[in-house]
């Protein structure tokens, strides 16, 4: 007789999901279903607006990680009006998204994910949160607060607010930078760089201890998708050609024009979920299982192009094969490196004589029905597409989530992670569900940081529900949280 387990909300996540557990008639994990359980329906109400309004309306998906939207959409403006943007519009655009990639990474690593393994997994809920890592390590605490509000920073002063700036729009931006901010960014880097190095340093020591957990969290092959510069297929979030890597390291997909992505990703749907799941085409569905974010950036490209970064990803491909690292575990090494990354390229745009001209956009008119915009999201991959009619008002818009990219792969995870500690669960007594199991099932899946609809997650301890079914729907036992 089978059995279910639930697990519902999943915290510390951006959204509202739950986990099912399967358990077989002899008590050990037959599957795992990741569900997420909210529906928004973007890209149905855009319809029949004007695409130059759809970077304020895409924006509005998401409160941590608005940035991606805006940038995106308005990239598929650009695509829509047939024009190349100006030089130092592209370079401010990718200013703010860097800064996006410091504040969203240092948010899901400090805040979100690192009281899992800097407190322990089986240590008290209610102060399992970014308040027990204040009480438990201030430095490193005040460490990921003061990176995240310099990443907020550079959004703030380039698009002059944090959230949901109007600024990046069809055919460049609304501002250029001024002198003043320009100084102020500046003199702030140096501090930022050594407190990411700190934090490097400090995580890479703790590797050797998290050994289980690098091993089972979503440690499996899968192919790696992302963006890679034309020129050298060298790290790359904002431009470029698509790249896609199998397990091995072989190169399956390179220097494909990010608008033929459709030529190589499909789009399944699940019953038991509302997040679409994207596939590798030439593999079918859901053997084209691939992954996106920064482990997948870091696995696709051939370097990253900036020394101190550089230097980080050669040690982290070292504890890989044949230099791909697969276990999604390493996301959050992942983002640390990609922080750095960030921090160093921002330093090379401020210095770059460019960066304080004030020609910044160009005006245009429809000139294409279709557009297609890409952009590496901290989470991953983003893809914009809209079709507009002869006065651009959009008639069909489909949006690929980063997230949405992770889906088989986070689905994979969860059952790995339920397999390793699910085991011999009783099937006529009181299951053992302790909360060391269910903290890692979910932080199997913030290993992703998934961003499921907007800027909604718990900060401290949130109530879960936990559940187990017989095959017949019967109630066999019930674990509550509050």
């Amino acid at each position: 007789m089978s059995q279910r387990v639930v697990i519902d909300p999943v915290t510390r996540i951006e959204g509202h999901a739950k986990i099912s557990v399967f358990l077989d008639d002899d008590g050990q994990v037959s599957d795992a279903k990741f569900h997420v359980v909210e529906f928004r329906g973007f890209e149905k109400f855009c319809e029949g607006r004007p695409f130059g309004e759809m970077p304020g309306i895409t924006a509005r998906i998401c409160g941590i990680c608005p940035i991606s939207h805006i940038l995106a959409s308005a990239k598929t403006g650009d695509d829509i009006f047939g024009v190349q943007i100006p030089p130092t519009a592209e370079k401010l655009r990718r200013m703010m998204n860097l800064g996006q990639i410091t504040q969203s990474h240092a948010l899901s690593f400090f805040h979100l994910s690192s009281p899992d393994f800097l407190l322990g997994w089986d240590s008290d809920p209610a102060k399992r949160n970014v308040f027990g890592l204040i009480q438990a390590n201030p430095d490193l605490a005040r460490a990921g607060i003061r990176l995240r509000q310099f990443g907020q920073e550079v959004i703030e002063l380039l698009g002059g607010r944090k959230i949901h700036p109007a600024w990046a729009v069809p055919g460049g931006v609304r501002e250029p930078l001024s002198r003043e901010n320009h100084k102020y960014m500046l003199d702030r880097l140096p501090k930022e760089r050594e407190t990411i190095l700190m934090t490097l340093g400090l995580f890479k020591n703790m590797l050797d201890g998290l050994k289980e957990e690098v091993e089972n969290f979503g440690s499996f092959r899968s192919l790696y998708l992302g963006l890679v510069t034309r020129d050298g297929a060298q790290w790359e979030h904002h431009d470029g050609d698509l790249r896609v890597v199998d397990a091995d390291g072989n190169v399956l997909v390179d220097a494909l024009d990010p608008r033929r992505f459709n030529e190589i990703i499909g789009e399944a749907v699940e019953p038991h979920s509302y997040l679409k799941s994207p596939y590798y085409k030439p593999m079918g569905y859901p053997q084209g299982m691939y992954r996106v974010g920064p482990l997948a950036r870091l696995n696709v490209c051939t370097s990253i192009g900036t020394p101190l970064a550089d230097a980080e990803l050669a040690e982290f491909r070292a504890r890989g094969s044949n230099g791909i690292v697969q276990s999604s575990f390493m996301y959050h090494y992942a983002r640390l490196i990609e922080i750095l990354a960030a921090l160093e390229r921002i330093n090379i745009l401020l210095l770059d004589p460019e960066i304080l001209s004030t020609r910044v956009r160009v005006h245009g008119s429809v000139n294409k029905l279709r557009g297609v915009g890409v952009s590496e999201a901290p989470r991953g991959t983003l893809f914009h597409d809209y079709e507009v009619d002869e006065n651009g008002l959009i008639k069909k818009a489909n949006l690929i989530i980063a997230t949405g990219n992770n889906n088989i792969a986070m689905n994979r995870t969860v059952k790995q992670i339920a397999q390793h500690w699910i085991k011999d669960v009783p099937m006529n007594g009181k299951p053992q569900i302790k909360e060391g199991f269910l903290n890692r099932v979910e932080a199997g899946i913030r290993c992703y940081d998934p961003c499921l609809s907007c800027s909604t997650h718990a900060v401290g301890q949130m109530p879960m529900h936990v559940t187990m079914y017989d095959a017949a729907g019967n109630v066999v036992d019930e674990k509550v949280r509050n």
